[in-house]
C-alpha cells in the first residue's frame, strides 16, 4: 500500500503535537495583558510555578484519556458493540480523573477549602469534552483510513481489470492475422515477407508499449494502419476499405489498442456473408477531440454466427472506454439498413 506524507507517522506525532500545544496554549494567548501589573514577589512567582505544574500536569490526564478512550476503549468495546461494558469502562475513567485531578489540585495548589461538588461539576464538562473529541476523533481517523484502502483496492482492482480487458484484445487481434498469414503462405505470396515484417512491429508494440498507461495517438495510429494494411491484404479485392487516418499532433496520448476492436468488429461483421462488402474507417483530432468512425455494411442474419465463433465484441471497449474516460467521451453506435456506424470522440485533454 502506497504511502502518502500525510500518513507517516512523525507527520501524524507532529501534528498531534502541534495540536495539543496550541489548544493548551489559548488560555494565555487570549488572555489580557495589563501594562500597570507589578513585578511578581518572590512568593508570587513560587505560586505561579505551581499553577504552571498543575495546569500542565492535568491536561497531561486529559491527553492521556482522550487516547486511551480512542485508541483501547472505542476498539475495544464500541466496534464490538459492546456498549454496557463501554458505559462502565467509561464511568471507571472518570472516577479516576477526578481522583488524580483532586490530588494534582490539593498537591500543587493547597487550598484553604475544597469543593467537591465544583470539582466534579467542572471535571464533568471537561470530561464530556474530551470524550467528544475522542470519538470523534477515532470515528473520523478510521472513516479516512478506510476510504483511503477502498480507494487504493478500487486502484488496484482498476488497473487489473484494464489489463484483463487489454489482453482480451489479443487474441482477437492474432487470429485474424495469422489467418491472413496462413492465407499468404498458401498463395506463395510475395507480400508474406513484408506482411511478417509487418506482423513483428505490431506485436513489438503490444508486447513493450501497450503495457503502458497511455502512448502518443500517433503510434496508435501508426499500429492501426499496418493492421488495417494486413487485412487489406488478406482480402484483397473482396472487401473495399475507404481509409482516412489523419496526421496527429504527437503531443497527444490515448490509452493503448483502443481503437482496434472498432475495427476489428467491423471486419467481424462486415465480411464473408455478402457481396460489395465496404468498410469505412476515419480518424482526426479537431480542438482536442478525437473523432474517430468506424461504419461497414452489416448483414443481421450472419450476426449470431460471428458472435459465437469470436466472442470479442464491443462490450470490452465499452468498458475500458467508462474506466478510463468516464465522461469524457462519446460513443454512438447506430444501425441504419444494412450499415453499422460507430462514432467515438474522446477528449485528449
Amino acid at each position: 500500500m502506497r504511502t502518502t506524507w500525510y500518513t507517516k507517522k512523525w507527520v501524524i506525532v507532529t501534528l498531534h503535537a502541534a495540536a495539543w500545544l496550541l489548544l493548551f496554549s489559548l488560555p494565555f494567548l487570549l488572555r489580557r495583558s495589563y501594562g500597570n501589573e507589578k513585578p511578581a514577589a518572590s512568593k508570587e512567582e513560587v505560586s505561579a510555578l505551581f499553577a504552571a505544574l498543575h495546569y500542565t500536569l492535568s491536561n497531561l490526564v486529559w491527553v492521556g484519556f482522550f487516547y486511551f478512550n480512542a485508541y483501547l476503549i472505542v476498539p475495544r468495546f464500541i466496534y464490538k458493540n459492546e456498549y454496557w461494558q463501554y458505559v462502565v469502562s467509561i464511568l471507571a475513567c472518570f472516577i479516576v480523573i477526578l481522583f488524580l485531578e483532586a490530588f494534582i489540585f490539593i498537591y500543587f495548589r493547597n487550598p484553604p477549602r475544597f469543593s467537591l461538588s465544583n470539582h466534579i461539576l467542572f471535571n464533568l464538562f471537561m470530561f464530556l469534552f474530551f470524550l467528544a473529541s475522542s470519538i470523534a476523533f477515532r470515528l473520523i481517523s478510521d472513516k479516512s483510513k478506510a476510504d483511503r484502502i477502498a480507494k487504493e483496492k478500487e486502484n488496484e482492482n482498476l488497473k487489473t481489470e484494464l489489463a484483463l480487458l487489454r489482453s482480451q484484445v489479443s487474441p482477437h487481434f492474432m487470429f485474424n492475422v495469422l489467418n491472413n498469414m496462413v492465407a499468404l503462405a498458401r498463395k506463395h505470396s510475395d507480400q508474406l515477407e513484408p506482411s511478417l515484417i509487418k506482423l513483428s512491429s505490431l506485436m513489438r508494440y503490444m508486447i513493450y508499449e501497450a503495457d503502458e498507461e497511455k502512448v502518443a495517438l500517433e503510434k496508435e495510429t501508426e499500429y492501426l494502419q499496418s493492421y488495417i494494411d494486413l487485412q487489406k491484404q488478406r482480402f484483397g479485392k473482396n472487401v473495399c476499405f475507404n481509409v482516412s487516418l489523419s496526421e496527429v499532433d504527437d503531443n497527444y496520448e490515448i490509452e493503448p489498442m483502443l481503437l482496434i476492436p472498432f475495427v476489428e468488429n467491423a471486419i467481424k461483421h462486415g465480411t464473408g456473408f455478402f457481396e460489395n462488402a465496404q468498410i469505412d474507417i476515419e480518424l482526426m483530432v479537431k480542438n482536442n477531440i478525437l473523432q474517430f468512425m468506424v461504419r461497414n455494411k452489416y448483414n443481421e442474419s450472419s450476426e449470431e454466427i460471428k458472435d459465437k465463433t469470436s466472442g470479442i465484441g464491443l462490450t470490452n471497449v465499452k468498458r475500458r472506454l467508462n474506466l478510463l474516460y468516464d465522461k469524457n467521451h462519446s460513443l454512438l453506435i447506430n444501425k441504419n439498413g444494412d450499415w453499422f456506424t460507430i462514432s467515438l470522440q474522446l477528449n485528449l485533454r
